[in-house]
């Protein structure tokens, strides 16, 4: 695997995972608020990682957003 294709299969792995949370606390699925203070934090460093690996990669390529993307992660 090279560094592509790792780039993408994480940037695939943490977009499911930031959709995911964000469709739990959007449905009320937090049963109290440390759960959801767990989640919301959760959700930053996805983010945090997702920007991260954004910079990292623009040093190499031109159009981050079509290199992550076409790993096939749904967008929104």
């Amino acid at each position: 695997m090279d560094v592509v294709q790792f780039a993408q299969s994480l940037y695939k792995v943490l977009r499911e995972r930031e959709f995911d949370l964000r469709d739990q606390l959007a449905n009320g699925v937090a049963q109290n608020y440390e759960q959801y203070r767990s989640m919301v934090g959760e959700l930053q460093g996805i983010a945090t990682a997702i920007d991260e690996m954004k910079t990292l990669l623009e040093k190499s390529e031109d159009d981050v957003e079509d290199l992550l993307a076409s790993s096939g992660a749904r967008r929104r």
